[in-house]
Parts: structure tokens; sequence; C-alpha cells
């Protein structure tokens, strides 16, 4: 592009998408991963009660979105798993925050500067992992444009989408908290990153790979961090999708609700049985009748 050479960010973006993600990045990505896990109501307790439960938890967490890649292209699930050494790293990271002595590797990972770092450091690996997604599927399926697609989004965002099977490891069911229908920042921003590096691998985005890599992880960095910083779950996509999903898309009617009212009230009145007829006096009679003959017996 000729406003990236007039910057001269040409070759920077070229040795930033040249880095090696070994070990230094996936570290910070397996940290901030089973960070999350620890997070979860209940997720210290387990790794007590049952430690295999636990570690399988964390592996889903380190690896399920190549584990989500792979069961879309026809591959073994577990074909990453055979990287012995991420696998071993990972372990180690899972083991250290979660029964490290007096809890110091805990502590000094979620301290709040150095958790920031890392959560900057998972964010490159999660746009390395988007792009790396998008171009193993355009080699199996060159025009193949949804299949590259959903393999680049779930290599982004495949751990949030895998969220309820894990929780299943858990021993937990939350079917409310199905990533499809509440779409955390993670994975909206990985829907629209695997489109973008679609677009270019099909040469439909005049950009190259390395100052997509680049600028993509420049703005995934800066967002994640504020909002980690700030503790804060707005989306900054919200303004741009409420502008254009009510054109698109329609907003909710206020007659849909009054529908649904009418609807429950007249089932609601259908649900009560018609009030029993009233008695007429000669039954009423007969009654009395029958009652004092049997308190005479």
């Amino acid at each position: 592009m000729e406003v990236v050479g007039a910057l001269q960010l040409g070759e920077l973006a070229a040795a930033f998408a040249a880095l090696p993600v070994f070990p230094l990045f996936d570290t910070a990505y397996f940290i901030v991963s089973v960070l999350y896990l620890k997070y979860e109501p209940g997720a210290v307790e387990m790794s007590r009660k049952s430690p295999f439960a636990s570690w399988l938890c964390a592996m889903l967490h380190c690896f399920g979105s190549y584990i989500l890649a792979d069961l879309l292209l026809g591959e073994s699930p577990i074909d990453y798993f055979s990287n012995n050494s991420s696998v071993i790293l990972a372990t180690a990271v899972w083991y250290l925050t979660f029964f490290c002595p007096m809890n110091l590797f805990y502590k000094c990972v979620s301290f709040l500067p150095m958790k920031l770092i890392f959560v900057a450091m998972k964010e490159v690996v999660r746009v390395r992992k988007i792009a790396a997604g998008v171009h193993h599927a355009h080699h199996r399926y060159h025009h193949g444009w949804f299949i590259m697609m959903a393999t680049g989004w779930v290599k982004g965002s495949g751990v949030a989408l895998m969220s309820n099977f894990e929780q299943l490891l858990r021993g937990v069911w939350k079917p409310e908290t199905n990533e499809i229908l509440h779409m955390s920042f993670p994975t909206k921003a990985s829907l629209y990153g695997t489109i973008l590096f679609t677009l270019q691998q099909t040469h439909w985005l005049p950009v190259s790979e390395a100052n997509l890599i680049f600028f993509f992880s420049m703005f995934m960095i800066v967002c994640k961090v504020f909002m980690t910083a700030t503790h804060s779950h707005a989306s900054p996509f919200a303004p741009v999708e409420s502008f254009i999903c009510p054109v698109f898309f329609g907003s909710v009617s206020s007659g849909h609700t009054g529908h649904h009212h009418d609807q429950h009230g007249a089932s609601h009145e259908v649900s009560h049985p018609p009030p029993a007829p009233a008695k007429s006096k000669e039954e009423l009679n007969e009654g009395t009748r029958k009652r004092k003959a049997k308190k005479a017996e």
C-alpha cells in the first residue's frame, strides 16, 4: 500500500509478522487462558477434587481453537497434541496457576501491569491463528470463502465457542451462556478479522498479509488492553452495530411483545377450567335430607 510505504511501516510489519510465537507468546497465551479458567466459579475446588478434569479444561482453554479447526477440516481433533513442547508448557502453566505454593505464581501473573502485558501478547497469537486458519483452509478449499471464514473464526475464538462443552467437564450446564447467542468482543473481533483475512487471501483486499497482521494486531491489543485495564465489557463495535443492525435486520417491535402477552393471557384463561354450575334448590334440599338421615343413623 502507498500509505504504508509513505509511513515506512512495511519493513516493521514484515518483521512483526515474522516473529516466532513459541515459546514467549505462547506462554503468555497459556497464562491468560488458564487465568480465565481459574476465574470460573468452582474451578479451584474442582482442581482439588478432580485434577484430571481440571487439566482437561485447561487444555481446552489452551487448544480448543485447534481442536475445532481440525474438526471442521476433517482432520484428527487430537492432532495438535502431538506437539509435545506446547502441551508440556501449557501443563506447567496450569500446574503453577492452581498448585504453586502460597499461590505465588497466580499472584504474579494476575498483577495488573503484568497481566496487561500477557493480554497484549495473547492478542498477537490470536491474530496469527486467524491468519493461519484462513491460509490453511485456502490451501484445502481454494474457492471456499465460507470455509476460510469458518476456520479462521474458530481458530481465533474456538475456546469461547467450546465453552458449553468445557462447562460440562466442570459439572456445570448453562445453555443461556451460548457464545453464538451472546458474542463477546474476542468472538466478534475474530469474526470480523477472519472476513478481512479471507478477502486478503482471495485478493479482494489490496493489502499484504504482513500489513494486515500488523494493523489488526495493534487494533486488538489496544482494545483488549483497555478493556482489561478498565474492567469494561462494552464492545468497541457497539456504536457501529447499533446503527447498522436496525437498518439491515430491523429492531424488536413493541407489537411483538404485546402479541406475546396476548397469547400468554389467552392460554392463561384457557388453562383455568370454567366454574361449576350452581346447584339448583332441589339438589340442595336433597343433599340436606341425606345428611340429616345419615346423622340420625
